[in-house]
């Protein structure tokens, strides 16, 4: 079996020449994508463990600190994806 690694600046190249021709004007990063994932588990429904447990955090505290960016009572409260774990 063969493995094929990128390099660690292969990414991140071909993302922001993706981003400039989209006309997006503001910076992206491969984490800004991390944290628009958890914001919209957690617009959908997704519960603060479930989120916790998808981006790897080991502390439920760094989690909650995306319910400050969509407001406490928008973040949800059902586990969709609790059986995977």
């Amino acid at each position: 079996m063969c493995w094929h690694h990128l390099h660690g600046t292969t990414f991140a190249k071909n993302l922001h020449k993706a981003v400039k021709a989209s006309g997006v004007h503001k910076r992206v990063t491969a984490h800004t994508f991390r944290h628009s994932f958890a914001i919209n588990l957690l617009l959908n429904g997704s519960d603060l463990r479930t989120v916790q447990k998808l981006l790897g955090h080991s502390d439920l505290r760094i989690t909650e600190l995306y319910t400050h960016v969509i407001g406490q009572r928008r973040a949800g409260t059902r586990s969709p994806v609790d059986d995977l774990f």
